[in-house]
């Protein structure tokens, strides 16, 4: 009978980066194979596995069979059979055909990139459309998996009595479940999209900004987000993907505007398509921003490569050109020089360095398309001078026999909703 320790005994696992020749080498000069290799490290770790083994394997060429030629995959047989590995990841994506004949060959289970990256969301997850979006996820990934993967799939349903036809093999039988699955959940997340799209809405015609944090995942932008928002009730942790679903919160700028800050999941190379699909209705909050604050790992030495990878992802997502504040963040780990050149505010979460600059560029950002416009407003009419000091800088404020003579800055789309949702000075009869 095993032992508590035993039962409470972690996964073993064996890390496997696979650097090919013939792959584009474009990336190579700031992306090292042994960064690769350290982030495919971390990625496993988030699981809580024991990693005991991470290896680098220069090939040629991949091989269709099995990725990886004969002669390495039965030296690699042998040498997870002496550390007696329980899972085997390989830092890359595999076909169904590869990921299977290495499991054959290996007698052991094989996750790829893909894989791995959606056992961390499934891990995460916690809010219902999170849920919901990684099963998505999950089932688009499994659904190209049917193919000679399992024995069981080989036999057949179906067929009345003895002369009764072929039936449903089981292949196919799964295939229709979670295609009818993969349906039902794109209808619930439609539902979850438009509940965002009213509260969208709703934070429009209250004339608040969003201010949206981006970046490469573990680039500190939960902290960040506790640090601005003055709390620490955002999950903040030194771990890959800790923020699934998108945060909100109200916070005032130094001269008392108000903006609504939302943090987002991190990105991260080779990201899934199958995760930025299923991630639309958390996605597209990004997209909706009206300012976007890039966050960076200034002491990461993989900064160049992981600000191409968040760029490629906000091109995806149609959001590159929104205005956006490049965040140097992490300055108090960093030693010596930066190992990427922006011209950005530097912060560090942490020791709160860097913030009154990043909240009055912020401030900048959103004034830089403004109007500048006085209302006379009488003093009866407080939640329209409220209305003026949250959503605009105000440079002026004196009364009039009990009228408030206001001197603001605006963005015309706030003008707009204030002369025709708020106050408007022409119904009012006062200019």
């Amino acid at each position: 009978m095993a032992t508590v320790e035993q039962q409470k005994a972690k996964e073993r696992v064996a890390v496997l980066h696979v650097q090919d020749s013939s792959a584009d080498f474009r990336e190579a000069a700031y992306r090292t194979p042994q960064l690769k290799l350290d982030e495919a490290v971390n990625l496993t770790l988030a699981l809580d596995v024991d990693v005991v083994a991470s290896d680098l394997v220069n090939i040629k060429k991949s091989h269709p069979h099995a990725y990886l030629g004969k002669g390495k995959v039965d030296e690699l047989t042998e040498y997870y059979e002496s550390i007696e590995v329980d899972l085997v990841v390989v830092n890359t994506r595999l076909t169904p055909t590869q990921q299977r004949n290495l499991e054959v060959a290996w007698q052991r289970k094989v996750v790829d990139r893909t894989g791995l990256i959606l056992e961390i969301f499934a891990d995460r997850a916690r809010t219902h459309a999170g849920r919901l979006q990684v099963q998505l996820a999950r089932l688009n990934y499994e659904q190209s998996r049917l193919v000679r993967t399992w024995t069981h799939l080989e036999r057949q349903r179906g067929g009345l009595g003895k002369t009764g036809g072929p039936g449903e093999r089981q292949i196919e039988l799964d295939r229709r479940i979670i295609r009818d699955r993969i349906t039902q959940i794109r209808k619930e997340l439609k539902d979850v999209e438009k509940t965002r799209h009213l509260h969208r809405k709703a934070r429009t015609k209250a004339g608040l900004p969003v201010v949206a944090l981006v970046g490469y995942t573990n680039a500190g932008k939960s902290t960040l987000f506790n640090a601005l928002c003055g709390d620490e009730e955002t999950l903040s942790k030194d771990m890959l993907f800790a923020t699934l679903d998108p945060l909100m919160r109200k916070i005032k700028l130094e001269s008392g505007r108000e903006i609504i800050l939302s943090d987002t999941v991190g990105f991260v190379s080779d990201l899934p398509h199958e995760l930025v699909e299923a991630f639309h209705a958390t996605l597209e909050e990004v997209a909706a921003a009206d300012v976007l604050l890039h966050v960076h790992d200034a002491s990461s030495e993989d900064a160049v490569m992981q600000n191409n990878d968040v760029a490629e992802v906000l091109e995806m997502l149609e959001a590159h050109k929104l205005p956006r504040i490049d965040v140097l963040n992490k300055m108090d780990l960093v030693e010596g020089e930066l190992s990427i050149e922006l011209e950005g505010v530097q912060t560090s979460a942490v020791t709160n360095e860097g913030l009154s600059t990043l909240k009055a560029t912020i401030e900048k950002a959103l004034s830089k398309n403004e109007v500048l416009v006085t209302y006379k407003i009488p003093v009866a009419h407080g939640k329209a001078i409220a209305w003026l000091h949250a959503q605009g800088q105000v440079l002026s404020s004196d009364f009039e026999e009990a009228v408030n003579v206001i001197q603001v800055k605006l963005s015309q789309e706030d003008k707009n909703i204030f002369e025709a949702v708020i106050f408007n000075p022409e119904v009012e009869g006062i200019g």
